[in-house]
This record gives structure tokens, sequence and C-alpha cells, in this order.
């Protein structure tokens, strides 16, 4: 499957930076954060595609107001979207200039109405977030586009994530990515169950990867190694900047020591290979072989007393060393000689 110009069997992870509310309510801090991102290897950048009145309702009522333990409790829904949602007049520009730095750009669209206004700006991909997994026509709508579409899946039963699956397959999309997602805030390390991610791709027969709101990043670098082909993190420019997200972003120096470490996974984890090559020939001189231990007298019997498996490789295959003792030899050795 490609995203874009990037093949997901042959160029690696995908690596998608979000920037999400870390824009600080500036363009200018948009178009910083997305230049960054190109600058420290990112393959992408994602941007969010709502307003609060696509979101909710700009209601009072105690039912929209957050609770549970969450960064934003007591915070009225319609004001943390009004607060963090990126400006769609934005949008245009942000796009025109990902693309003339060369780093991808997509977003997730939140209702049918975000899907048609991103559809002008030809996007490589959609993103449906945890959250929207059970907004059945969104899905539809968007699969139906016949883009990539990347579902995180951290609400969302099997059974829903089955649901989301099909609708997808029945439009006819089957460039279907599904991302272990954790929907906490920061996520904490022990509720991640990474191995989840190998899951995904096995039960449902599609690409997996990894949406990730834990601190740090190991977690990414532990989803390369089970398989993840898309690990997505939160990026801001500066913690300083501050926002809704910005708590459990990554900044710059962070997010490009990740990136480092998910490249230098992929070279440790490299392909099944059990062939020789000119570096594994080289190192066999270490290996051990058989060489004579004490002189022996042509006619003299071979025993474990005179041949031994030692350091260098150059004589006999160790394995041979039974079938050797109690023969005879046919010459004279001295110690040191190799037997071949």
């Amino acid at each position: 499957m490609e995203i874009g110009n990037f093949d997901l069997e042959r160029d690696g992870t995908f690596i998608i930076a979000e920037l999400s509310a870390n824009h600080g309510g500036k363009i200018e801090i948009a178009k910083e954060t997305i230049k960054a991102a190109k600058e420290i290897g990112a393959n992408a950048i994602k941007l969010q595609t709502y307003t609060a009145d696509t979101l909710t309702l700009d209601c009072d009522n105690k039912d929209f107001i957050i609770k549970g333990g969450t960064l934003w409790d007591d915070k009225k829904l319609y004001d943390l979207y009004k607060e963090a949602y990126l400006p769609w007049e934005w949008h245009e520009e942000l796009f025109s200039y990902a693309r003339e730095i060369e780093i991808d750009i997509f977003s997730s669209p939140f209702d049918k109405t975000a899907v048609d206004f991103l559809e002008q700006f030809n996007p490589s991909a959609y993103k449906i977030a945890s959250f929207e997994i059970t907004d059945h026509e969104l899905i539809r709508y968007t699969a139906s586009k016949g883009k990539p579409i990347i579902i995180s899946t951290g609400i969302a039963t099997i059974d829903e994530i089955q649901d989301a699956v099909n609708i997808c397959r029945n439009t006819g999309n089957k460039n279907i990515i599904l991302l272990k997602c954790t929907s906490s805030y920061p996520a904490p390390l022990e509720d991640a169950n990474l191995l989840t991610i190998p899951n995904l791709a096995q039960t449902f027969n599609v690409t997996s990867g990894f949406s990730d709101h834990t601190l740090g990043s190991t977690a990414p670098i532990v989803a390369v190694t089970l398989g993840a082909k898309v690990v997505e993190k939160h990026f801001i420019l500066d913690r300083s900047i501050g926002g809704a997200d910005a708590s459990f972003s990554l900044d710059k120096e962070e997010f490009s020591q990740m990136i480092e470490a998910i490249r230098a996974t992929e070279k440790l984890l490299g392909k099944v290979d059990y062939s020789m090559n000119e570096k594994k020939e080289k190192s066999r001189q270490f290996a051990r072989s058989l060489y004579v231990c004490k002189d022996i007298k042509e006619g003299e019997k071979f025993s474990e007393e005179n041949i031994k498996s030692v350091r260098p490789s150059y004589g006999m295959h160790p394995k041979y060393l039974h079938d050797i003792i109690g023969g005879k030899a046919k010459k004279d050795y001295k110690l040191g000689d190799r037997l071949n």
C-alpha cells in the first residue's frame, strides 16, 4: 500500500507528526511546525479538520462538561474545541506549503462537510480519529473517496472495529490501516497493550500501526518491533506554546530522537536471513576446527590426546572428530598442523 509516494512495504515505517492543536492559534507556528517536521525526517504532517459546531453543541448542560479525570475536566466541550481547532481558511496555505517543501500532508475529517472541504486538496489519505470510529456514515463517506483510510481504534470494541473495516470494504476501499491507540491523555504505559498491533493485522487482514499518546518515545519504538507500519505521534515546536495537547506532545528534539530510534530499529530488525555473506565468512576464522595438539607419528592412532577442536577454523569441521578418532595417521603430524 502507498500513502503518497511512500510504499509501506518498501520504505519502512510511515511516521506521522500530528499537528492537532499545537499551533497556538497562529498560522506562522503551524507552518514552522510543518517545516520542523520535514527537517527531522517525519514522513507526513497531519491536521484535524473540524469546528466546535461540527463536533458538539454549544450547551451548558452537564452532559457537555468534561469529566472523568482528563486534562480538560470541568471544561465545556464546545469551548475546548473552539480553542483547539485549526481554522479552515488556513488549510489551503498549509497544504501548499507542505507540498512546496516536500512533506506529505493530510487530515482527520470529523464530519462529511470536512471531507468535502478536504477533497479539493486531494490529500494522500484520510484519518478517522478514535472517537469517530462509531460514526458509520462518516467512515462510509470518507472511505468512498478511494484514498487510504487510517482508523484509530482507541475506544472501539472488536465488533466496532470489524464494522468499520466492513464499511470501508463495502465501498470498495481495501486500503485500510488500523492503529492501536489508547485514548488517554497521556496514556499510561501499562495500558498500551502493544501486542494488539500484530493481532489487528492478523484478525482483520489489514495493515496495522500505532497512534501514541504515551509520554516519551519508548512505545513507538516497541511498536515498530511488533510490526507497526504507521506511527503517529503529537508534535509541537515547543511546549511553551501551550494548548490542549502540549503536555503529551514531543518537541522537535524529542521527535527527532524518536525518528532516529525508529530508523535504527528498522535496521536492527532487517529481514529473516540465514545466508552467508562476506562478513560472516570473514568472521568464521574464529570458529573451531580440528588441529593436532600433540606430535603424531605415521601409523599412530588419532585420539583425544593428539587431536583437538580449537580456534581458528582452517582445519576440518569439528563434527568429524569422532569419525577420525581411532583411525591411523598416514603421515607424520606436528603440533599445530590442521586436519583437512
